[in-house]
């Protein structure tokens, strides 16, 4: 995604997961989302009245933790002046620990990776998170084009959004009845009128595609042959041309068409995302068999190698579930870190220095860990699913840590 770091996103799609799993006694959790250009006493307006609104809320434990949630974010509303630059979003409620009596105001307040587009404010037992997951959500872009004889529309594919960027008309004649030369010369003509509007349309993709540098491929569609013979002739720039992914039939030109090829090629565009991965643990496991190979797995060798900055890229299991856990000695002041799986019990242990006993001071995502490692020595971090069979193998064959090398260590 564009100005956001790996390290931002994976701590936004952490928090959302946690946020995915807290669920109120009632409808009593608050979202709000809040665009940039939103006036931070209009928000506070509006809180002043969805305030005044929940006296009506029937149930009384309800009423006061709905209350309560607004009360907090205008408080916290006092420390903006105006939202930040890509907008705020709030998630404030009572959440049960237990049983009856052990709700817990919760308050998560963040600037998100990407600009808030909408106003909202969401009351409900769960927090509202699809607008977050959308913004998030892996913003691919992709050209389409949807060609007829008559009409083309290009349009740019960000994630879930639509651009449409130019709609161009032919004004190519329909078919012509007449006999003899003057039939020839009206179909000649009408052969050239189609060619000068299929070169006009390659100026426009050229255009809006060539200047995109994190184009991931061309798709193009539409209802007869014309596509194929805009595909087949030298009418898109070469560049442009080797990123055509497919064509495929629509049944509809314009807006709709686009939207036509947009769902058809669904499947081609998750395999593509799939396909990159897979390629990226086989080149992994590739390296790794070659006797001169660059490869090298398991959270030490890849921690030596990436300090060393000797890796060009670290593959992340997105199954890893550990913290790196710091520990310090009281007498000495000896530092020492540990990985340990999630939700395990911290144990103090022994100061190699002094042999006095050390106790955890503060603990880090694992993956967080290595992102920030990566940054700093310009290494690329590719998290990888394991909704393949590769994926799967780098989680348990080799722990969900492997790393491809710039060079041999």
């Amino acid at each position: 995604m564009a100005d956001t770091s790996t390290k931002e996103l994976y701590e936004v799609k952490r928090t959302l997961e946690e946020l995915s799993q807290k669920k109120g006694r009632g409808t009593e959790l608050v979202s709000v989302y809040i665009p940039p250009d939103r006036q931070i006493s209009d928000v506070v307006k509006h809180m002043r009245e969805e305030l005044s609104q929940s006296a009506n809320i029937k149930s009384k434990q309800t009423k006061k933790n709905v209350q309560s949630a607004i009360e907090v974010i205008m408080q916290r509303m006092k420390l903006f002046p105006k939202p930040p630059e890509k907008g705020l979003v709030l998630f404030v409620g009572m959440i049960p620990k237990g049983g009856p009596g052990t709700e817990k105001m919760e308050t998560y307040v963040f600037e998100p990776p990407e600009p808030v587009q909408t106003y909202i404010y969401h009351c409900d037992s769960q927090f509202f998170l699809e607008p977050l997951q959308e913004i998030i959500a892996e913003k691919d872009v992709y050209g389409l084009a949807v060609i007829d004889r008559k009409e083309a529309t290009i349009a740019i594919l960000r994630g879930k959004r639509i651009d449409i960027v130019k709609h161009l008309t032919s004004g190519v004649p329909g078919k012509h009845k007449a006999g003899g030369q003057s039939q020839r010369r009206f179909d000649r003509l009408i052969e050239l009128a189609a060619h000068e509007f299929l070169k006009r349309i390659g100026e426009h993709m050229n255009e809006a595609f060539l200047s995109l540098e994190d184009l991931q491929g061309v798709i193009i569609g539409g209802p007869g042959h014309t596509k194929e013979d805009f595909v087949d002739g030298d009418y898109l720039h070469h560049e442009i041309k080797q990123k055509i992914i497919t064509t495929v039939d629509t049944s509809y030109t314009g807006e709709f068409g686009i939207r036509e090829v947009i769902e058809k090629s669904m499947d081609v565009l998750t395999e593509i995302d799939i396909m990159r991965e897979k390629k990226l643990v086989q080149r992994f496991l590739a390296e790794l068999v070659d006797d001169d190979g660059l490869a090298s797995y398991g959270e030490k060798q890849v921690r030596q190698n990436l300090q060393m900055g000797a890796v060009e890229v670290v593959l992340l299991s997105e199954e890893l579930k550990s913290e790196r856990t710091s520990y310090e000695c009281q007498s000495c002041g000896h530092v020492e870190e540990k990985t340990i799986k999630k939700d395990s019990e911290k144990e103090t242990i022994s100061c190699t220095s002094c042999g006095d006993s050390m106790k955890p001071s503060h603990s880090k995502d694992l993956i967080d860990d290595f992102v920030e490692m990566a940054e700093e020595v310009g290494s690329e971090v590719e998290i990888i699913s394991t909704e393949t069979e590769e994926g799967m193998q780098l989680y348990r064959a080799f722990g969900g840590i492997g790393a491809i090398l710039r060079y041999r260590v």
